[in-house]
């Protein structure tokens, strides 16, 4: 198992931005417009404007009901963009974990190193698996996957998989230990994971303080395997010139929301029940009578969604100036978003981005290699 505890302080923060691949882009929240329906030629846009305005990664989630495939996706991208990793969800069990090892180091080759990983562990499409055994599922899908990139060969004999082959096929790119493995779960299973075998643990928005109180508990249990894991907020984001503008744009985009709509597009999602989206409808019960929490965070947004269900709002100012509490409380990692998902991008790299000092996650953790791609080391030969 790799540990990351020599790495020093990160001078800087990965600032990535969201392809909806789900459906999960509008002008009004509730109010499917089809010219923002998910598909390859919207999606693919947002993704080379982010690339091209130096965002440094890119969340590509999954949904089986609404959402194109995150794998074929960042594939097909691959070529299309020169610089801008690539966060890809993947939802443990969906794929037997050997042949998932060899299709993570077939993208990894194909985008050189410019490939992370969201590990998901919600049920599948027509499964209904309890939280404790769908985080053992996930527990034993990352070791093969460890093994797979770290070792000549892969041994396991869990309750879910039972292997015993050699692990040439499936050399990563990077040769470091692989991709970066992201993680987002709030039940103790799924923090016990991620401390023992995940880099960066993803939140969704809380107060401050509810984030603290998160990331203190993660570090304690990390601390438990030798180990620290950098953290990340998956967040929205509403800047404009001005706060009015922003606080009236984040209006707006709930003007033609109804509200039994809403609630039945949050829990038409796969991960509907899940703690991590009830801490989010807690989050908005707290909130005034505008759907503030906190002095620029609105929790409006959750109306009309599961999952991330708030936005930092706010001028130029505020908005750099929450993001760098966060970096403060140590926050390394953001993935933005806004509606519709390639005029917030723009709006968000003219008047915040160029004000953050920006890195790239797996450079920082030396995951990249100085070796070319097809030398024998990069294909997993040792020496």
């Amino acid at each position: 198992m790799m540990n990351n505890n020599n790495l020093s302080n990160i001078d800087g923060a990965e600032i990535s931005w969201f392809a909806p691949l789900c459906n999960g882009d509008d002008d009004f929240l509730g109010n499917r417009n089809p010219l923002y329906k998910s598909s390859w030629e919207n999606t693919s846009s947002i993704v080379k404007k982010a690339d091209k305005l130096g965002f440094k990664n890119v969340l590509c989630p999954s949904s089986y009901q609404v959402g194109q495939d995150p794998l074929s996706f960042v594939a097909g991208m691959g070529s299309l963009t020169e610089n801008i990793n690539f966060l890809v969800a993947i939802r443990c069990g969906e794929v037997h974990p050997p042949m998932l090892a060899r299709t993570i180091a077939s993208l990894d080759h194909m985008l050189k190193g410019r490939l992370t990983i969201n590990i998901i562990s919600s049920n599948l499409p027509g499964m209904d698996l309890s939280s404790k055994e769908r985080y053992a599922r996930s527990r034993e899908v990352i070791q093969i996957l460890k093994q797979s990139w770290t070792q000549d060969q892969i041994k396991f004999k869990g309750k879910y998989y039972q292997l015993d082959l050699t692990s040439r096929p499936v050399k990563p790119y990077q040769q470091n230990g692989g991709p970066l493995l992201y993680f987002g779960g709030y039940s103790p299973d799924g923090v016990d994971l991620c401390a023992e075998f995940c880099d960066v643990y993803l939140m969704w928005p809380e107060t401050e303080s509810k984030l603290k109180d998160l990331m203190d508990t993660m570090t304690i249990k990390a601390s438990n395997y030798n180990r620290t894991v950098k953290f990340g907020l998956r967040i929205h984001v509403i800047v404009r010139e001005t706060e009015q503008e922003a606080r009236d744009y984040a209006d707006l985009l709930i003007s033609k929301l109804d509200i039994e709509r809403g609630t039945d597009i949050r829990n038409r999602a796969q991960d509907a029940a899940s703690l991590g989206v009830s801490r989010q409808s807690k989050l908005r019960e707290e909130s005034d009578e505008k759907y503030y929490v906190e002095p620029n965070l609105w929790t409006g947004i959750g109306l009309a969604r599961s999952g991330c269900g708030a936005a930092i709002v706010g001028n130029p100012d505020q908005v750099v100036a929450k993001i760098e509490r966060y970096i403060e409380m140590g926050i390394n990692s953001f993935i933005f978003s806004g509606y519709p998902h390639e005029k917030e991008c723009e709006i968000f790299a003219r008047l915040v981005l160029p004000r953050l000092k920006t890195v790239s996650l797996p450079k920082v953790f030396g995951r990249v290699p100085n070796s070319e791609p097809n030398s024998p080391l990069a294909n997993g030969e040792r020496k």
